[in-house]
C-alpha cells in the first residue's frame, strides 16, 4: 500500500497550474479529469485526500488490470508526456512484478502502440517522459496497470502532463526539472539555482530564461571538490522516438581553468559518445551552444563538468531546446537513410556500378514450384548472369556516400544459386570517396542455396565512405548467381539492445508466436519452427524474415487428409474504414492442401472468408495482401488443411496488420497444382 507520509513528501512534484492542466494531462486532485477507467477491467480509485489514483492488492487479485483510457487528442506539434508513477512490491524478489503500460491509441487503427512500460518498484515516486511525435491523427492514451504477486503490491498514478515540445527540452523553471536527473557524487553535483535558494558560496548568476532572480537553472560548483578529476553529469530523459536536428543551450563559466565542460550521449547499451566540449570559457555572461543532435534509437544526453580542483569555480546551464533543422553553423547534408538504401522496384535508386559494364543486372522473376522470386515482391539484383560470366569477372555495386564519423547499420538480403565453393561469391567492401583504400566487412563463407537470407553489418569510419558489393566469379565452371535484394543503411548499431520495439500488428515469430492463440496444440496444431522442415519436398528451408529465424507451419506428417489447424489474432478493435493485411506464405508440395484466411466478429458465431490459396504454390515465398472493412471487434484467423500426402506442409510469416487500404495489389497468378479434391466440403 501507499503510505501517506510518502505522498508529503513527492507534493513538491505537483506540476505548477493543476487547476489549468493542457489537454491529455491530470492531477488527480478531485478527480480523474478527463480519463476514465475502462469498464470491461478494474477501475482505478481516487485517494481519499487526492492527489492520485491507485490499484492495489486490497480489492485486486495478481493478473487483472485497471484500464484508465483519455479523451480523444490532437497533436500537431510535437509533445511530450510526462507521468509521474509508483509501484511497490512486497518484500524479497517478486516472481511475478506488477507492470505499467502506456499506450497510444490511434482512430484508425485496430491495435493499440505500446509507448512504454515499466515494471521495477520503488519507494518513491518516478517521472517518465515519452515523446509524441506530431501527427494529424486523432488518438486516445491507455494506461494499463497489471497487478503482480503479494499482498503489499500497488501501482500508484500522481500526474499525467502532456506539453507542446520535446522531451530533452527544460528551462528548469517546474519542480519536476523535466525528467533531468543528477548522477549522485558525494562531492560535487548539480543543484537548482536561482529564486530564493542560496546554497553556494560562489556568486551565481541571474536566471537565462526571465533574466532576473526569479527564474531557475541548474548549475554544478567546485567548492568541494576533493579529488582530481571529481565528476558531474546530468543526465536527460530517454529518447522515445528518432529524431535528429539542432540542440541548443545556454551555458556560463566561472574562471574555467581547472575544469571541462562536455555534452555525451549514452544509449541504453551504455555506449557514450561525445559531442561537443567547451574550447574557449566565452565571456562571463549566457553563452550560446548549438550542436548537432541525432537519435535514430532511443539515447540520454548528458552533461558532464570534470573539476581538477575546488578552484575550478562553477558551470551553469539553462534552457535546453531543440529544433528538428540542422544547426546554422552546420555545413554537410544530414544522413538521409532513405536515400542511402533501395529495393529495386523502380531502378538502382542512388548505387551505381563500374563504367565499364554492368555486373550486376536488375530482374523479375515470377515464382513457381521450381524457381524462387524476389524476396519481397517484384524486382532484385542478380550477379553473373550467362550474359555476364566469364572466367576472372568481378561485379561491383557502388552506394551513396555516407556521411564519417557516425556509426551505421547495414541490412540486405542474399540468395545463391550454384557455385561450388563460396569464397568470394559475395563480400562487402567500405571505399572512401578517392575510391583508393578499402577494406572488406563482410564476406560470405557458407550459405543454403535458393534461401533469401539476411546480413546485418556495424561499421563506422571516420572519413565519407561508400559501401560496395562485390561479387567475384574465378571461374566459368565455378559460377553461379548471386541475388541481392532490400539494402537498407541507418543509424545506429545492428544488435544494440536500444532499438525501439517493432510497430504493433506486426509479426515475425522470432521472438514467440505475438498475440496469436490456437484453438488447441498438439502435434496437428501450428508449430513454431526454424530452419528445413523434416520431411523432404515440402515446406520452406528458412523463415522469410532472414533466412535463419521462425516461422509457423503444419507438419504434414503428424496430420491426417483434410485436419485442419487453426490461429487466432488477438482482438482487433473495430474502426471505420479499411485494414490491409499482409503476409508471406509458403506452400510447397505435391500434396500441399488449403490456406484460408477468415474474419470473426465478436459476437457472430459465422466466420467469412476473406482469402484462399489451394495446392502447390511456389518453392519460395509469396505475399499475400488482403484489404477488408469491419466496424466490430473482430479475429483474425489462420486455417491450414493437410492435403492428400505427407508433402503438404503449409507455413506462413511476417503478418503486418496496417490501418487504411492496401497500397500495392496481390499478384493471383501463382501457379496451382490442379489439386482439386474436396477438403471437408469448402467451397471458393
Amino acid at each position: 500500500m501507499l503510505l501517506r507520509g510518502v505522498l508529503l513528501v513527492v507534493q513538491a512534484l505537483q506540476l505548477a497550474g493543476a487547476l489549468d492542466l493542457p489537454a491529455g494531462s491530470c492531477a488527480f486532485e478531485e478527480g480523474t479529469c478527463a480519463f476514465d477507467s475502462v469498464f470491461a477491467f478494474l477501475p482505478w480509485i481516487l485517494n481519499e485526500e487526492g492527489h492520485y489514483v491507485y490499484v492495489d492488492a486490497s480489492f485486486a487479485k495478481q493478473g487483472e488490470k485497471a484500464v484508465l483510457l483519455s479523451s480523444d487528442l490532437q497533436a500537431e506539434e510535437w509533445s511530450c508526456l510526462r507521468l509521474v508513477y509508483q509501484i511497490t512490491a512486497a518484500p524479497g524478489p517478486p516472481s511475478h512484478p506488477s507492470q505499467l503500460n502506456l499506450y497510444v491509441r490511434f482512430e484508425d487503427e485496430s491495435f493499440d502502440r505500446l509507448l512504454w512500460s515499466a515494471k521495477k518498484p520503488s519507494d518513491s515516486w518516478l517521472i517518465a517522459s515519452l515523446d509524441l511525435p506530431n501527427s494529424s491523427k486523432k488518438f486516445k492514451i491507455l494506461i494499463e496497470g497489471i497487478l503482480g504477486q503479494g499482498n503489499t503490491t500497488s501501482i500508484a498514478l500522481f500526474e499525467i502532463k502532456m506539453t507542446t515540445g520535446y522531451c530533452i527540452e527544460c528551462d528548469f523553471e517546474e519542480n519536476h526539472l523535466c525528467g533531468f536527473v543528477n548522477r549522485w557524487n558525494p562531492n560535487v553535483n548539480w543543484f537548482v539555482g536561482g529564486g530564493t535558494i542560496r546554497n553556494s558560496h560562489s556568486i551565481l548568476p541571474q536566471d537565462h530564461t526571465f533574466k532576473n532572480e526569479l527564474g531557475h537553472y541548474m548549475y554544478v560548483d567546485s567548492v568541494y571538490v576533493k579529488h582530481f578529476q571529481e565528476v558531474a553529469q546530468l543526465i536527460s530523459p530517454m529518447t522515445t522516438a528518432p529524431m535528429s536536428g539542432c540542440l541548443s543551450f545556454y551555458y556560463q563559466l566561472q574562471q574555467g581553468n581547472d575544469h571541462v565542460f562536455s555534452l555525451y550521449t549514452r544509449d541504453v547499451a551504455g555506449l557514450y559518445e561525445e559531442i561537443w566540449k567547451v574550447d574557449n570559457p566565452g565571456n562571463a555572461d549566457w553563452n550560446l551552444a548549438e550542436v548537432e543532435f541525432s537519435a535514430p534509437y532511443p539515447m540520454e544526453v548528458i552533461f558532464e563538468v570534470a573539476f581538477n580542483g575546488p578552484k575550478g569555480g562553477y558551470v551553469a546551464l539553462d534552457d535546453i531546446s531543440f529544433s528538428p533543422v540542422s544547426c546554422q553553423n552546420q555545413t554537410e547534408l544530414p544522413f538521409s537513410a532513405v536515400e542511402a538504401s533501395c529495393n529495386f522496384e523502380e531502378d538502382l535508386c542512388n548505387f551505381y556500378q563500374d563504367k565499364e559494364g554492368p555486373g550486376w543486372t536488375r530482374v523479375k522473376v515470377k515464382p513457381n514450384v521450381y524457381r524462387a522470386g524476389d524476396h519481397t515482391t517484384g524486382y532484385y539484383l542478380l550477379a553473373n548472369t550467362k550474359f555476364t560470366s566469364q572466367p576472372g569477372y568481378i561485379g561491383r555495386l557502388y552506394g551513396p556516400s555516407l556521411p564519417g564519423n557516425l556509426q551505421y547499420c547495414l541490412r540486405f538480403y542474399y540468395a545463391i544459386y550454384g557455385f561450388l565453393k563460396m569464397s568470394d561469391t559475395l563480400a562487402v567492401y567500405i571505399f572512401e570517396e578517392n575510391h583508393v583504400v578499402q577494406e572488406k566487412i563482410w564476406s560470405l563463407l557458407e550459405s543454403p542455396r535458393g534461401v533469401w537470407m539476411q546480413a546485418e553489418i556495424t561499421f563506422k569510419k571516420p572519413m565519407p565512405t561508400k559501401v560496395v558489393f562485390m561479387s567475384l566469379c574465378k571461374s566459368f565452371w565455378d559460377c553461379g548467381l548471386v541475388a541481392l535484394d532490400d539494402i537498407t543503411i541507418q543509424l545506429g548499431s545492428c544488435w544494440s539492445p536500444e532499438r525501439l520495439p517493432p510497430p504493433p500488428g506486426e509479426c515475425t515469430f522470432d521472438q514467440d508466436e505475438c498475440a496469436f492463440t490456437q484453438e488447441k496444440r498438439n502435434r496437428s496444431s501450428w508449430h513454431r519452427r526454424r530452419g528445413e522442415t523434416p520431411t523432404s519436398y515440402t515446406g520452406p528451408k528458412g523463415d522469410h524474415t532472414t533466412g535463419v529465424g521462425y516461422y509457423m507451419y503444419i507438419e504434414a506428417s503428424h496430420m491426417v487428409y483434410g485436419q485442419k489447424a487453426r490461429l487466432r489474432s488477438k482482438p482487433l478493435r473495430g474502426i471505420p474504414g479499411k485494414h490491409c493485411l499482409t503476409f508471406f506464405y509458403h506452400m510447397y508440395g505435391a500434396g500441399s492442401g488449403l490456406l484460408s484466411v477468415y474474419l470473426k466478429k465478436e459476437e457472430d458465431s459465422e466466420e467469412s472468408l476473406l482469402w484462399r490459396r489451394r495446392g502447390e504454390q511456389s518453392v519460395s515465398w509469396l505475399r499475400a495482401l488482403i484489404e477488408y472493412s469491419c466496424t466490430q471487434q473482430h479475429q483474425i484467423i489462420f486455417e491450414a488443411i493437410r492435403g492428400a500426402s505427407i508433402r503438404s506442409d503449409i507455413a506462413i510469416d511476417d503478418v503486418k496488420f496496417q490501418a487504411g487500404p492496401c497500397t500495392e495489389v496481390e499478384d493471383t497468378t501463382q501457379q496451382s497444382s490442379g489439386y482439386s479434391e474436396d477438403l471437408n466440403a469448402i467451397e471458393y
